[in-house]
């Protein structure tokens, strides 16, 4: 069984609370839980990580290298401006896949969320499909992984 890691970053904890026309009422947790089905299932062992602190998601992006066959990564707000987050991954993604994932559609909405700083050190961005985005991500790392 293969296992990924779910690597959520900054306000992603108030999904379901911040913004339902944009995230969704669901919570993270209630996502969370229905990946974690949608995983096993697909023959994935998922674990999950959410944090406000980008110094706390680098050092789970450097730790995934030992622990994880590959990583779906939400990377939130830090997405459009964190080049530590960018170096992070470009550090391990010899030896774990990223794949990076909005629920929203990023590029129809405010213009500093159209670009990201970390789409190129990852396989591909999966973006504007809600927590479909998710399974998306998770499908694609079990093609390659």
């Amino acid at each position: 069984m293969k296992k990924i890691l779910i690597l959520n970053g900054p306000n992603l904890n108030m999904t379901g609370i911040r913004k339902k026309n944009v995230y969704g009422s669901e919570t993270l947790k209630q996502i969370n839980d229905e990946l974690k089905i949608y995983g096993k299932a697909n023959g994935a062992k998922l674990d999950f990580f959410q944090s406000n602190h980008e110094g706390d998601i680098i050092d789970v992006i450097h730790e995934s290298r030992y622990s994880y066959d590959g990583v779906v990564i939400n990377a939130g707000a830090y997405t459009h401006y964190s080049y530590a987050i960018h170096d992070a991954i470009e550090a391990v993604n010899e030896y774990t896949p990223f794949v990076e994932v909005h629920m929203s559609n990023i590029h129809e909405r405010e213009d500093f969320r159209k670009i990201s700083v970390i789409t190129d050190v990852c396989i591909k961005q999966i973006s504007g499909y809600g927590k479909d985005s998710y399974k998306m991500g998770i499908d694609l790392l079990l093609e390659i992984i």
